[in-house]
């Protein structure tokens, strides 16, 4: 399996990944399997993408990130724009940038297919200069991510019991927003509890709700709820989970290439593939269209 030779592969693995240790031997031993010697370094995630940049200055012309999306995304936000070609080893919870691009969610396979599969160019999403792979959004998600973490530190409590308690907390705010928002130099004033930004479009209706068919059409799709009572975002989420979502009754969607958005709050938290953070505002979000190169079957 010639081609992508010793040193040219690196591979970057998540230390939260469950049993770190035994997977960097695991997905050592299945390289050498290929003839393939790669440079493999598990990392904290603070050091994903300076492993990542150095694996660029070093010649490596295939970075694998092995991890979940947070891991994938952190590692594309470095390679895109650049030579290097990005490879997948899922091993996340939920994995959705691999299940969009038909990445075999079975680690011997997804090895394979770093070595044999297809290079292609991708979209990818950008807000303040941080790159996304799937989605963003602001307001109720990220208040709930915020909140579970805490609960999980102070009292100790499990990552799911943790969020439907901070789901409960949240909702029972009502949090709304009042939002300016600017789609491709077009200026609206919306109020929501959500708002949903991604990398391509997403189905939004059926039983493929939050799956993409294309990651190369060069639009962000935004979407928003204007559901105010915590009984219908409850419903909102039911009817999700059931594959029941109807555009015209339950959201506002659109597509857009440049995307503003404005409130009376000088910071929001914002999520990125999952990642929670505090920008400030105005947030700036654009698609860098086909800007990653990837692996893909």
């Amino acid at each position: 399996m010639g081609g992508r030779g010793e040193g040219l592969i690196s591979v970057i693995l998540n230390a939260r990944s469950g049993g770190a240790g035994d997977m960097a031997q695991r997905l050592a031993g299945l390289y050498r399997a290929a003839s393939v010697e790669p440079a493999i370094h598990v990392a904290n995630g603070a050091e994903l993408g300076a492993l990542a940049r150095r694996a660029i200055a070093t010649g490596a012309k295939l970075v694998v990130a092995a991890g979940g999306d947070g891991t994938v995304s952190t590692v594309a936000g470095v390679l895109a724009g650049t030579a290097s070609t990005l490879g997948v080893i899922p091993l996340g919870t939920l994995n959705h940038f691999a299940r969009d691009l038909a990445i075999p969610l079975d680690i011997a396979a997804a090895v394979v297919n770093t070595l044999r599969g297809r290079p292609r160019l991708i979209d990818a999403g950008e807000v303040n200069g941080r790159i996304f792979l799937n989605n963003s959004s602001i307001g109720l998600y990220p208040a709930m991510v915020h909140r579970r973490a805490k609960l999980e530190r102070r009292l100790g409590r499990g990552k799911w019991q943790a969020m439907l308690w901070a789901a409960h907390t949240v909702l029972g705010s009502h949090p709304f927003m009042d939002l300016t928002l600017e789609l491709d130099g077009v200026s609206h004033r919306r109020r929501t509890p959500f708002f949903f930004i991604g990398n391509n479009v997403y189905e939004m209706e059926g039983f493929n709700i939050g799956r993409r068919a294309r990651l190369d059409a060069g639009v962000l799709s935004v979407y928003l709820t204007h559901r105010a009572g915590r009984r219908q975002l409850l419903g909102l989420g039911l009817r999700a989970l059931t594959g029941r979502l109807k555009q015209a009754r339950d959201f506002e969607g659109a597509t857009a290439t440049r995307l503003r958005i404005e409130s009376r709050h000088t910071r929001l938290l914002v999520a990125i593939d999952g990642e929670v953070a505090a920008f400030d505002l105005p947030l700036e979000y654009r698609i860098k269209a086909r800007a990653l190169r990837v692996i893909g079957p």
